[in-house]
């Protein structure tokens, strides 16, 4: 093979000058990469989610991560004001400075060494967190699963109307959709099945058809930059990441504060499709997939969701489910420990409102994104939704936060174990709308056939 400088000499020494006395320059129009250059810096200022208008100020958000992590980023914090006041004036010219300035603050931000993050134990290594699992079964019960078909169908009806249900409502608490809406029982708007969640799944989807069970993060990683044209905070960071030549499990760590928030727990159902009744197979294959863009907790939460939506095809109890998955969490986590503390906080109450008081005071310091508080909702609303759709999507409108990631989990879970009513389905049809070029316009129950066909490798 030959080496650089051998391949760079070649090219210069066959390379005949232009005659410029015949052809013109061609420098390319810096100002279009000027402007789309300083259009992503004002949406990571200040944006507002698609869906539901929430605000988001993506930049402050990282600051809020990593202080979640354990580093006092009180410099970081003392930027926001002036790079808001820039951004409201539209001098994007200092924003730029002060951006640069604010993003060494966060990453340079100092380890608090009494912090109580630094106490908890986060293996990543899959092995690692086997062995850290409590009382798990190995066993794959794919075989025992009685109407494959029509409970993968059901889980992904169930996942796009629980999620197209929370798109107009998320980012917002609680309370505040209540003084709006009131009890919401039913889609605010027309149903949209467009989000930013379900493409992972779809690239997920992709590779495991290649590849079965012998996929690999390092697949997805390219994967993902094969397809996917956008991202948002920890896909986002991963996406920069493997263009950057980070490829898993370093895309998800690597200078990225939002590595223990929702977007991988977001996806995890997808791994429990593909291992129904298999929920070591499903966790496994969460932690291949959540590595692409997320760290430790971050992915823990997607193999808590995976292992939520594995049981689901052999179980009938939506609190066993959770009492059962709890158990593929790494003992000793940060993870765990809350979810554990949510679970007693259910437990101790038979009032949803009243316990989800409890969690939103404990949880309040975590972004509406963070995988923490929206674990919390899904166990609330799959603890006293009595496993029934109508009132446990209502449960996670009384929470608030990440709705549409939330309804589209506890919508897979409840759909694999009940089935979706025509109130559910029949406003979706059978069209899923994606971003991903060439994935526009998806037949759900094409989707689902594909799916059991996968699952059974």
């Amino acid at each position: 093979m030959k080496k650089a400088w051998e391949i760079e000499r070649e090219l210069r020494v066959k390379a005949i000058p232009l005659d410029r006395r015949v052809h013109g320059s061609a420098w390319f129009d810096l100002g279009i990469l000027i402007q789309a250059d300083d259009m992503m810096l004002k949406i990571f200022w200040e944006a507002n989610v698609p869906g539901s208008g929430a605000e988001e100020h993506a930049y402050m958000e990282m600051a809020q991560a990593q202080e979640n992590k354990g580093y006092d980023l009180s410099k970081a914090v003392s930027f926001y004001k002036k790079g808001m006041r820039l951004l409201k004036e539209d001098n994007i010219v200092d924003l730029r400075a002060v951006t640069s300035e604010m993003l060494e603050a966060i990453f340079n931000a100092p380890k608090i060494k009494d912090h109580p993050y630094h106490v908890y134990s986060h293996p990543s290594e899959w092995g690692e967190i086997q062995k850290a699992m409590g009382k798990v079964s190995l066993e794959n019960n794919t075989h025992l699963v009685s109407d494959l078909e029509e409970k993968i169908y059901q889980g992904w009806l169930g996942q796009l109307a629980g999620a197209s249900f929370g798109t107009a409502i998320e980012g917002y608490t609680g309370e505040n959709i209540a003084k709006v809406y009131g009890d919401v029982t039913g889609y605010i708007t027309d149903p949209e099945t467009m989000n930013d969640d379900v493409v992972y799944e779809l690239i997920l989807l992709d590779v495991f058809d290649r590849m079965g069970r012998e996929i690999t993060s390092r697949e997805l990683g390219l994967e993902w930059v094969r397809q996917l044209p956008f991202a948002w905070s920890a896909e986002w960071m991963a996406l920069q990441n493997l263009k950057n030549g980070y490829l898993p499990p370093v895309s998800g760590s690597h200078r990225n504060p939002y590595s223990n928030w929702i977007g991988a727990q977001m996806r995890g159902m997808i791994c429990g499709m593909l291992a129904p009744g298999w929920p070591i197979e499903a966790a496994r294959l969460a932690h291949i997939d959540g590595v692409v863009s997320h760290e430790a907790n971050g992915v823990y939460g997607e193999i808590f969701a995976g292992v939520l939506t594995s049981l689901a095809f052999t179980e009938e109890d939506p609190r066993q489910i959770i009492l059962s998955a709890a158990e593929y969490i790494p003992s000793g986590s940060e993870y765990k420990d809350y979810l554990d503390f949510t679970v007693n906080t259910m437990q101790g109450s038979d009032d949803p409102a009243k316990a989800w008081t409890v969690c939103d005071e404990f949880f309040k310091r975590y972004n509406w994104i963070h995988a923490y508080p929206n674990m919390a909702a899904d166990v609330l609303a799959l603890w006293y939704g009595e496993g029934d759709l109508t009132k446990t999507l209502s449960l996670l409108a009384l929470a608030g936060m990440d709705v549409d990631c939330n309804g589209g989990l506890v919508g897979n879970v409840l759909g694999v174990m009940g089935g979706v009513s025509p109130k559910w389905a029949d406003p979706i049809g059978d069209l899923l709308e994606t971003y991903l070029p060439g994935k526009e316009q998806l037949s759900i129950k094409e989707l689902a056939e594909h799916t059991v066909k996968l699952a059974r490798i």
